[in-house]
């Protein structure tokens, strides 16, 4: 008898035939997609839950709305970024170590670590006349090697020679325009050559200051030599010159700071007069390698002429010296060997303590006279 077969989804009215029988291609067809399993089965109807998601997205599709990215399918790129993490961790694992062994490394340095800068002060105008007041109060901060002006008032003051700035020349009674510049001149380079030159501060003969003063004055020469050969508290060459023991301590960087001013009058011997008010700051350290930084501060007052030699037997182009005076500023007391011997804060000084009042070296207002006292105590370095 003949088979009755069923085709899947096609009702008898729909077969285009009687429905009673089918090609022999279409059975070769169908049970050769029997044979191979569920993969080339025939169509099954779709699901209820199929149908809403296919209805949903068509009424999305219809409104111009995009799927949500969630529904687009699997993220590809998701399942290589999973890959790469561990590797990623690693890499952050070892630089969160350094920046933990050296926080520095941080653009901005963003835990501090870094030393502070000095904060930025404008340099100062060029002192004209002595001050009313005494500078005002710096930062607290401790001098270091890289920064030995931190917490000083003399921040702003000029560097060395720069720091010294000589009004402008102009002619005094008879005297010349011109000889009134030479004697300012040479007042800036007795100054520079007693106070910044470095063979000077290291201990060695002033030989560019000694050169600008007339060799011919009475007395003058014989008792700066006399001084730097065997000084004693009587014959100290620290009243005209800067000198530091190299055994004992060293410069710290290149800059000495420098503030003062110079006026001039008629000279007594027919010539210009010059007084000169400057306070220079050296800071040091010790010389065995220590980083310990202190300073010290030294004011000078000069009075020097220019004689006209025509008139006086004097050596042309050199300065007679009239007065000079120093006061120092944190050095140890009654210690007469022609050096400064500064006073480290974590070191007690060898010499005498301190009997004289407490004053501010920096103090520029007070007249010479009122100035630092003998074995005094200084407010600040």
């Amino acid at each position: 008898m003949g088979r009755r077969l069923l085709v899947v989804g096609r009702s008898s009215e729909d077969s285009g035939n009687d429905g009673s029988s089918i090609s022999d291609e279409e059975l070769r067809a169908f049970l050769e997609g029997s044979e191979r399993g569920p993969a080339d089965a025939a169509p099954k109807e779709p699901s209820a839950r199929a149908r809403m998601v296919t209805e949903r997205l068509r009424q999305q599709d219809a409104r111009g709305e995009a799927p949500q990215p969630w529904r687009a399918g699997p993220d590809r790129a998701a399942g290589r970024r999973r890959k790469v993490w561990p590797f990623l961790g690693v890499a952050l694992a070892l630089c969160a170590l350094a920046v933990s062994l050296k926080p520095s490394l941080l653009p901005g340095d963003p835990f501090g670590s870094e030393q502070p800068k000095d904060v930025r002060v404008s340099p100062l105008p060029a002192e004209t006349a002595a001050p009313t007041a005494a500078p005002g109060r710096a930062p607290e901060e401790v001098p270091t090697l890289d920064r030995p002006f931190a917490g000083s008032p003399a921040l702003g003051w000029g560097d060395g020679e720069a720091g010294i700035v000589p009004p402008a020349a102009k002619a005094v009674g008879s005297v010349s325009k011109e000889r009134v510049g030479q004697a300012l001149r040479l007042t800036k380079k007795l100054l520079v050559g007693a106070n910044l030159d470095p063979a000077t501060l290291r201990g060695e003969r002033p030989e560019a200051a000694l050169a600008v003063l007339d060799p011919g004055q009475p007395h003058l020469l014989d008792d700066l030599n006399g001084s730097l050969r065997s000084p004693d508290e009587d014959h100290d060459p620290l009243s005209l010159f800067s000198r530091f023991d190299p055994d004992e301590v060293r410069l710290v960087g290149d800059v000495v700071k420098t503030r003062g001013h110079m006026t001039f009058t008629r000279g007594e011997y027919a010539g210009v007069a010059v007084h000169a008010d400057y306070t220079f700051v050296y800071p040091v350290s010790r010389a065995d390698g220590s980083t310990e930084v202190t300073r010290t501060i030294v004011r000078r007052v000069l009075h020097v002429e220019l004689p006209d030699p025509a008139k006086y037997d004097v050596a042309a182009g050199r300065l007679t010296l009239v007065e000079y005076n120093g006061d120092i500023g944190n050095d140890a007391c009654d210690v007469h060997d022609g050096f400064l011997h500064p006073v480290f804060p974590s070191t007690a000084s060898t010499g005498p303590s301190p009997t004289g009042p407490t004053e501010d070296p920096y103090d520029r207002s007070r007249s010479f006279e009122e100035s630092l006292s003998d074995c005094g105590t200084v407010s600040r370095i």
